[in-house]
């Protein structure tokens, strides 16, 4: 699989980038405020926002301490694989909300099914281990079905799906491939908050080497007769 379309695999996964997902974020909250109610987006942002609390967390946590799980291969919730999962059946059930529940539900089943698609790529990529993707999936899923069972009675408002989904598709496409330097931010965090000089990386962490990086106050300055 990894052999047949390589680049396939890379576009996919850089659907699942936070410079392509939190704008679509956004965009799916903004139509939910100007269609619906401002609860509805308010409920959207808050539960996805606590997953990606969660996310950082959880990479912050191993980056700068080496807070894992060795037996499963785990050093934190794969973020692709959470924010496509979470935002992919949020956009499709948004765009589908005027029209009857089976079709809200096919929408929200779609978007969980590409979500899980995103978080393969990045075990095909070599990005993420299964353990890793796995939580990933589970925790967008659980902030799509939440989001879907809090606006499942949404009322259809002012809003038709042609521009909806015309709209939501056009960030996707227009972002899509847009690098942002996620990991180093959260790596930068990291060594802040830890206050070491090096992040926890995953290959000496696998092997076993339980040596901490070494922190900013233990760097010897070697003084200037020794230069």
């Amino acid at each position: 699989m990894t052999t047949s379309s390589p680049s396939l695999w890379y576009s996919i996964t850089a659907l699942g980038s936070v410079g392509v997902m939190i704008p679509l974020a956004l965009a799916v909250a903004l139509w939910l405020a100007l269609g619906y109610s401002r609860r509805y987006a308010l409920g959207w942002l808050g539960l996805l926002a606590g997953a990606v609390g969660l996310v950082f967390l959880s990479k912050i946590a191993f980056i700068g301490w080496g807070m894992g799980v060795r037996g499963w291969d785990f050093t934190g919730i794969s973020g692709h694989a959470m924010v496509a999962t979470a935002v992919l059946p949020a956009a499709f059930f948004v765009a589908f909300l005027p029209a009857r529940g089976a079709w809200r539900a096919a929408g929200v089943s779609v978007g969980l099914v590409a979500g899980v698609v995103v978080g393969v790529s990045r075990i095909v990529v070599g990005a993420h281990s299964a353990s890793e993707v796995i939580a990933g999936c589970a925790l967008g899923a659980l902030v799509a079905v939440g989001f879907a069972r809090i606006a499942w009675r949404a009322e259809a408002g002012r809003l038709s799906p042609a521009p909806v989904a015309a709209s939501l598709a056009a960030v996707a496409i227009t972002l899509h491939g847009v690098p942002v330097p996620s990991h180093q931010w959260i790596t930068q965090i990291a060594l802040e908050l830890s206050g070491h000089e090096r992040p926890y990386v995953r290959a000496r962490w696998k092997a076993g080497h339980h040596d901490a990086p070494m922190r900013r106050t233990e760097v010897v300055v070697p003084h200037a007769a020794d230069a």
